[in-house]
């Protein structure tokens, strides 16, 4: 899988992680900005002790992102149901967002444009089925329009059903 960019985080950024996994990004992230937010609705438990050994100063948010109604995820042999939130509702609750990284299965699909006013830079794995729903055209088109970005590709064909990793800068 591609590297996420994560360089350019300021000081000041607030960083929203979503589909923080067991840390990976967020802890690296930390070591940027004192503003992480992380969000995982499945190894939330992990992730938090994996915070704690790092001694890294994060917000941990149990859920995944959504529609704002709670849904079943499945991720290798685990399932559970999570609770959702829109992107909107993610960044009132980390203080605002400077900084997003989403890895979010096919969830990604679900922001909508507006959420990401304001947001000045974007890592974003984007999937396409089976994982995913297809891309949205308003979503790709928004992007478009306010950002700037280059797209490591992964085969869409892909049995992960991976499309690549946005790199993305406010224009």
């Amino acid at each position: 899988m591609p590297e996420y960019h994560f360089q350019d985080i300021r000081e000041e950024d607030h960083v929203l992680d979503i589909g923080a996994n067991v840390g990976a990004f967020c802890i690296r992230a930390a070591c940027f900005s004192q503003h992480v937010t992380a969000v995982e609705p499945v190894t939330a438990d992990l992730l938090s002790d994996n915070i704690e050994l790092n001694h890294a100063d994060i917000t941990v948010i149990k859920g995944a992102l959504g529609t704002g109604s709670p849904t079943e995820i499945t991720w290798d042999d685990c399932s559970v149901v999570s609770p959702t939130f829109t992107l909107g509702t993610l960044v009132d609750r980390a203080g605002g967002c400077d900084f997003l990284k989403c890895d979010a299965e096919g969830a990604e699909w679900l922001i909508r444009p507006c959420d990401l006013d304001g947001i000045r830079r974007i890592e974003m794995e984007l999937h396409v089925p089976p994982i995913g729903p297809p891309p949205d055209p308003l979503l790709l088109e928004y992007l478009g329009e306010k950002y700037t970005f280059s797209l490591d590709r992964t085969p869409v064909h892909s049995a992960l059903g991976v499309m690549g990793i946005l790199h993305a800068v406010r224009k």
